[in-house]
């Protein structure tokens, strides 16, 4: 008897050792603490199940591609809301609207195309938050605040139509090259809260494609976010240019997020990090930070950043930036300094990254549209503790760095770098602290 329980016991340690072996170690963050389940868990959200569909054309929506037809799908919004909640859904065709407010219980299946007025009068003004600040502005495409759960799902397109938006702005700057964002008068696509948005087109925004303000437990999963980078035109100009501002997905004042398996292709920076801006910036209570951030297994086409930090940002980290394919990007990461804002970014990892780009890391003073103020107290901001490993790039220039009086950088390290450059860019010495190991840069120029 003694025997067989000894044997039960020495089969049971197997088992055991066996299922440690197999078990996948947890992931860290920057800081050395655990990444949650939620941050491996890219399980897609089953729409079906969140209730009754409400399919507009059985509620008045018409099938005329021409007409806008905000109230109408509106309504339609309502009454899932009043009724319990469930799944608006856009079945094939082309539908019209401008500004639409999802409700708490709603979600959105798009299975044919949410098409954007080009008409600015049909989005609503609203309070809301644009550039770091909380203001007046004109609403998204889809906007779903403190609506905790809403999902974005099917393989449909969300299209902001927004060929007339990009010739007004880049008229209005030919006009007057200090015409800014807000002045121009754009809606964004989608802002959101605590949500997920899967599968899905996200096309051609106006403005910013997804913006996501004070959100926790947000995720994208492979999704589709485009908006063309030339072929705009404008008369008696010769040069065609892109969608301007077209961020692909703005984190403000947001953590856990995911982003995973989506491809970004936009004429601006893909993610970016924001939080707010200005010189008392750290003391407006509707600013904050940004934090535990995993961007992950997701192609770039051609894009500013592919992850940009600032330039609207206080204190940033635990940001990961992993397994990732880049074809045409100005920059990977990019850390932008406002001169007027206090700012922290840390704890900042890039890793596994191949492919093609301008500037690998672009660490320089940011001065678009920023105002100083006389602050006696203005803390010095900081880059700290960001590491860059197992990286294989082309680039023009690996290391585009520059120091500064208003910032600090400590502790980078870059460890299993190949690159190819142009410019023969790396000073590791512009850093305080900077640890280089397996680094092997080759300049052909």
């Amino acid at each position: 008897m003694k025997k067989v329980s000894t044997v039960i016991t020495l089969l049971m340690l197997a088992c055991l050792a066996l299922q440690a072996k197999g078990k996948k170690k947890a992931e860290l963050w920057p800081d050395g603490t655990t990444m949650e389940a939620f941050f491996a868990d890219t399980t897609k959200v089953n729409v079906i199940s969140k209730g009754r569909q409400y399919v507009i054309t059985d509620y008045g929506v018409s099938m005329d591609s021409a007409v806008v037809q905000t109230e109408a799908i509106q309504r339609v919004i309502d009454r899932c809301a009043e009724e319990g909640g469930g799944i608006i859904v856009i079945p094939h065709g082309t539908f019209l609207s401008g500004s639409l407010f999802f409700k708490a219980g709603t979600s959105l299946l798009v299975r044919g195309k949410l098409k954007g007025s080009d008409r600015i009068m049909d989005f609503r003004l609203t309070k809301t938050r644009m550039e770091g600040q909380t203001l007046q502005y004109f609403s998204a495409l889809v906007n779903a605040d403190h609506n905790d759960g809403f999902t974005i799902a099917g393989n449909g397109y969300i299209d902001g139509n927004g060929m007339a938006y990009w010739q007004e702005f880049w008229l209005r700057r030919r006009y007057n090259k200090d015409c800014t964002n807000l002045e121009a008068m754009r809606p964004r696509l989608v802002y959101i809260s605590n949500s997920t948005v899967q599968d899905v087109h996200l096309h051609n925004s106006p403005f910013w494609t997804n913006h996501l303000y004070r959100c926790e437990r947000a995720r994208y999963l492979d999704c589709h976010i485009y908006a063309p980078t030339e072929g705009v035109r404008i008369p008696e100009d010769d040069k065609t240019y892109g969608a301007p501002s077209s961020d692909a997905i703005d984190l403000d004042v947001c953590h856990d997020v995911l982003i995973s398996g989506c491809y970004m292709h936009v004429n601006d920076d893909a993610v970016v990090i924001k939080g707010g801006k200005g010189t008392w910036a750290d003391q407006n209570p509707d600013n904050g930070p940004s934090y535990n951030i995993l961007i992950t297994d997701c192609h770039y086409g051609k894009v500013h950043g592919c992850l940009t930090v600032g330039s609207e940002s206080l204190h940033d980290w635990n940001i990961v930036l992993q397994n990732i394919q880049v074809d045409n990007a100005s920059r990977v990461l990019w850390l932008k300094m406002r001169p007027d804002t206090p700012q922290h970014y840390e704890k900042i990892h890039v890793k596994n990254i191949h492919g093609r780009c301008g500037s690998f890391l672009v660490v320089r003073p940011w001065t678009q549209f920023y105002a100083p103020g006389d602050r006696k107290d203005m803390p010095l901001s900081q880059c700290n503790d960001v590491r860059v490993c197992d990286i294989d790039m082309h680039c023009d220039k690996f290391f585009n760095v520059g120091t500064s009086d208003k910032y600090a950088l400590q502790r980078f390290t870059f460890e299993r770098c190949t690159v190819v450059e142009r410019e023969d860019s790396f000073r590791p010495s512009l850093v305080t602290d900077c640890t280089v190991a397996d680094v092997d840069i080759t300049v052909e120029r």
